[in-house]
């Protein structure tokens, strides 16, 4: 099978013992995984999360594969169904998973077959606060986050919350992965500046893949 994705996908730059960041990796696919994303949001629509402590999160989410990441005032957790329909999430496409697989297994972590996709919509002025990915119950799988659209800073911390985080811009087409040592560090999203993408408008889309079980 031929290889779907950017020529760049080798040209990778390190951010840690755990971490690599693959500029420009999924601009190849880009349209593809946009459409993809089109046809999620039709079955299971983009929404504005609630935390555990009522605060309305400012980034719109969906999500597809076997389960997807929730909150409301129940806490954080993964759900096998869509809370606002109550049907299962949409599955995740095989382009998804083809992607997420091969890009954690040129960062070194092989076998990576996410069962959740949580897709992220910012539209300018939107953030995520420094957080960790900690509701999945194996931690030696990475995490895989493809940046699509608007460019963002990513903000990446270290494993304890407070200090100065580092500041990163990611631009469309970029994927980042985390796992090992570097599993648990914090990160976020500094809010989105006004502009304007060719391919999705004012908007910034995030695919995360993991594994939740």
């Amino acid at each position: 099978m031929p290889d779907l994705f950017s020529d760049l996908a080798n040209n990778r730059e390190s951010l840690g013992p755990g971490t690599w960041l693959f500029r420009g990796y999924a601009l190849d696919v880009g349209d593809q995984l946009l459409e993809a994303i089109g046809r999620i949001a039709e079955v299971s629509p983009f929404r504005r999360m609630k935390t555990p402590g009522g605060r309305e999160m400012s980034a719109a989410m969906t999500g597809c594969g076997a389960r997807s990441w929730v909150t409301d005032r129940r806490g954080y957790r993964y759900s096998e169904l869509d809370p606002e329909t109550g049907r299962h999430w949409p599955a995740m496409p095989a382009l998804f998973s083809r992607l997420a697989a091969d890009v954690a297994d040129r960062a070194g972590y092989p076998g990576f077959g996410p069962d959740v996709c949580l897709v992220n919509r910012y539209q300018p002025g939107a953030r995520m606060g420094l957080h960790q990915d900690r509701d999945e119950q194996d931690y030696r799988w990475p995490v895989v986050s493809v940046s699509l659209g608007l460019p963002a800073t990513f903000l990446w911390g270290g494993l304890r919350r407070g200090g100065s985080p580092a500041r990163l811009v990611l631009e469309h087409g970029d994927v980042l992965v985390w796992g090992g040592e570097d599993r648990l560090r914090y990160h976020g999203i500094a809010p989105v500046p006004d502009g304007r993408c060719k391919v999705t408008g004012h908007v910034r889309y995030n695919l995360t893949f993991r594994r939740a079980l």
